[in-house]
């Protein structure tokens, strides 16, 4: 009797991971997924699924690609591991600060560990040929197969039939007559493949990094000039996907709510740091980032009322309240 094989499915939360991880279980073979937060992507990783979940929308990810295929997902929290890739990317970064190429190595190889610890024979991507200009392109293929220590136990079932076979493959445990010769950046193949499986919803595109939009790229930027260094905690990056920001010197941030879904995110940080908001009137929560001069105090209060309900017309009181406890309050 013949072992079943067990493979390992990188799980981004788009499509084309979905069908990577159904073509192998039409195969017959046992499949789980793993999927990596790091802060900029992952299951869960930001606001947009607080607001999706407000607005009682459905928040499609590797969680709803897990349940769709009725397989385990092992999500792994690498903050910590990932901000040497973030910060000093060895292949550099893409149009914005995302460092792709290093980033797919750092992933494969985190689930190649994963996957000798726990038995599993090989991994599975949805990567598709030539689809993302900088980690999809042919000659960085192989590359993330060497570097990441994968070599041929990484398995492309979308494009396999355009690449050399791997082990997988040659041994028979995968049929490579029924995987695909998908390229390109075009998703109708896709989308057909997953009418042809019966999905009636499908995911979007999995390009959901923070580090690909340039708003928050812009912000990053500005963040580690401010600081100096290229170093962050997982709350800085938290923060920088949400409300206004608006650097009022070198040493000297505040962070605007925007809506009543950013204020309560902004809710979660607030202990962290100095905040105001209005005593009397409808307004955001702002939180400090920075060293509080006497003369910021007048500042701020005057943007806490600027982005208030009377937008600043008439006389408000700001109330700023520090981590240890004491208030202080500035009329405007």
């Amino acid at each position: 009797m013949h072992k079943k094989r067990k493979a390992l499915a990188l799980i981004s939360g788009g499509l084309d991971s979905l069908l990577a991880a159904k073509v192998m279980l039409e195969q017959g073979l046992v499949v789980e997924g793993i999927n990596f937060y790091s802060g900029f992507f992952g299951e869960g990783s930001g606001v947009t699924s607080a607001r999706k979940q407000r607005k009682n929308q459905s928040s499609q990810g590797a969680a709803w690609i897990a349940h769709e295929l009725n397989i385990p997902l092992h999500v792994i929290d690498v903050v910590e591991a990932f901000k040497p890739i973030v910060a000093h990317p060895r292949h550099g970064y893409g149009s914005q600060l995302n460092p792709c190429l290093d980033c797919k190595i750092f992933i494969v190889n985190h689930a190649l560990a994963f996957a000798r610890e726990n038995g599993f024979d090989f991994l599975v991507s949805g990567e598709v040929l030539g689809q993302r200009p900088m980690s999809q392109l042919k000659r960085h293929l192989p590359m993330v197969q060497k570097q990441s220590g994968a070599e041929d136990l990484l398995l492309r079932p979308l494009s396999a039939k355009c690449l050399p076979p791997t082990l997988p493959e040659r041994e028979g445990w995968v049929d490579r007559e029924k995987l695909y010769d998908f390229t390109g950046r075009g998703r109708r193949p896709q989308i057909a493949l997953a009418q042809q499986f019966g999905f009636k919803t499908f995911p979007q595109p999995a390009g959901g990094c923070w580090l690909t939009e340039e708003v928050f790229a812009e912000r990053l930027r500005d963040f580690w000039q401010a600081r100096g260094d290229h170093g962050y905690q997982e709350r800085d990056i938290q923060l920088l996907k949400v409300a206004r920001h608006i650097r009022l010197k070198p040493g000297l941030k505040v962070i605007i709510g925007r809506d009543e879904v950013d204020n309560e995110y902004l809710e979660r940080y607030k202990n962290h740091f100095i905040y105001a908001q209005c005593v009397d009137e409808l307004g955001p929560l702002v939180l400090i980032d920075g060293v509080m001069q006497e003369e910021d105090f007048q500042t701020v209060a005057n943007l806490v009322a600027r982005y208030s309900r009377s937008k600043g017309e008439k006389s408000l009181s700001i109330q700023f309240q520090f981590p240890d406890g004491m208030r202080r309050e500035v009329m405007t």
